[in-house]
């Protein structure tokens, strides 16, 4: 009674609404190691962990070797490392100073919008006007 959960790549796929593709994907980037049975891969409920971590760094915007070097940080100890905490503390302060630069630069490109519209609008008016005098 003491076996530990394992699941198939369709049962994974499944749960977190991605491909088997993608699956394999992650496992030839090293970021997955399912053992083996035949043909057939074995995840534990460590790779299990590990799929839902990297598909919420991949929503968080964190790429997938930022990922990995947060797993090789984790693997190096048992329970995690302060450097792994202090890492991810600084890629999260990246990605909000990327996300405000962004917001910024929608700012802007919203601002020239309205500028282009407001003249479009006034020569679309002026020839309109124009139109209606002649």
């Amino acid at each position: 009674m003491n076996e530990k959960k394992t699941y198939s790549i369709s049962e994974l796929a499944s749960e977190f609404d991605v491909t088997t593709r993608s699956i394999r994907f992650y496992e030839d980037q090293q970021l997955l190691a399912p053992a083996r049975r035949g043909q057939t891969r074995v995840y534990s409920s460590q790779d299990r962990v590990r799929l839902k971590l990297i598909l919420r760094g991949k929503r968080l915007g964190f790429s997938l070797a930022e990922t990995r070097e947060l797993f090789e940080l984790w693997d190096e100890t048992t329970t995690g490392s302060e450097k792994q905490l202090n890492l991810l503390l600084v890629k999260i302060a990246e990605k909000r100073a990327e996300l405000e630069q962004q917001l910024k630069d929608i700012a802007m490109v919203q601002l020239e919008l309205d500028s282009a519209e407001a003249r479009c609008r006034e020569t679309l008016n002026e020839i309109q006007q124009k139109q209606q005098t002649e």
